[in-house]
């Protein structure tokens, strides 16, 4: 599709425009922390629900609503309060390769990141840089995985630093960072800014933007993230990941 960047640059935000709704929410794994009104039951179930979200939608979001409902629609209360005797009730829970033990490694670790470390958000702020959330993502792995932990559950949070697109990341940053009219994302993180938040990156979005020209990497990682970024800050410097629906949207509903 040969348009020019002035011609892109509309179009895409003519496909901000059609999928940047609520209509949106009802399709997508968003709607899980759309549930709740309490700040940290949101970034939780957020984060949850971001950690499980690949392969089918629908399956996401059946796993992520079965998630809550085991932890008593209270998210922050479970995190916070739990003993070892109620993760008892979360075994047998698997979405894909994550079980119930990644679960329960998850549980403790945002118990001590909520206790010590100001939550989910407290080490954002702490670690991001004035041009990328990429160094936050980083660093939260290593704050998240400091507890004694199973390797194989490490694998559930990526790092950019080696190569990963952070793809589930980046998504949740932008429901927690940024803030639109429609009311899709939240916005509720404010010491961060949505100009330096990244695209997350899947299958989806990348073929849409090399078809379009934005991508020329063929791989879907780090570097194809930063190439994207560069690109499409072009096209507004304030809120590039709202292009985000664009991509996902040309991809996913049009098999663009």
């Amino acid at each position: 599709m040969a348009l020019g960047i002035i011609e892109l640059r509309e179009f895409l935000d003519e496909k901000v425009r059609q999928y940047n709704t609520t209509n949106f929410i009802e399709v997508d794994p968003v709607q899980i922390p759309h549930m709740f009104s309490l700040k940290e039951d949101v970034e939780i179930s957020g984060f949850l629900t971001a950690t499980i979200s690949w392969g089918n939608r629908v399956s996401i979001i059946n796993s992520a609503k079965r998630l809550m409902m085991l932890m008593s629609q209270s998210p922050y209360d479970f995190i916070l309060n739990h003993r070892e005797r109620h993760l008892d009730k979360l075994d047998g829970f698997v979405h894909r390769t994550f079980n119930s033990t990644d679960l329960i490694v998850f549980i403790k670790a945002l118990q001590s990141l909520y206790i010590s470390k100001n939550g989910l958000e407290g080490v954002f702020n702490t670690y991001h840089t004035d041009k990328s959330t990429q160094p936050a993502i980083h660093y939260l792995k290593k704050e998240f995985f400091s507890l004694q932990n199973p390797t194989r559950t490490r694998k559930h949070i990526p790092d950019p630093y080696n190569g990963s697109a952070a793809k589930k990341v980046n998504m949740y940053l932008r429901w927690m960072v940024r803030k639109d009219d429609a009311g899709v994302d939240f916005g509720i993180w404010d010491k961060i800014s949505p100009s330096i938040l990244s695209c997350p990156l899947d299958v989806h979005s990348g073929n849409v933007a090399r078809k379009l020209g934005l991508l020329k990497r063929k791989q879907n990682d780090a570097k194809a993230v930063q190439e994207l970024d560069k690109v499409l800050r072009q096209f507004d410097n304030l809120d590039p990941v709202k292009y985000d629906f664009a991509l996902f949207g040309l991809g996913v509903f049009e098999k663009f």
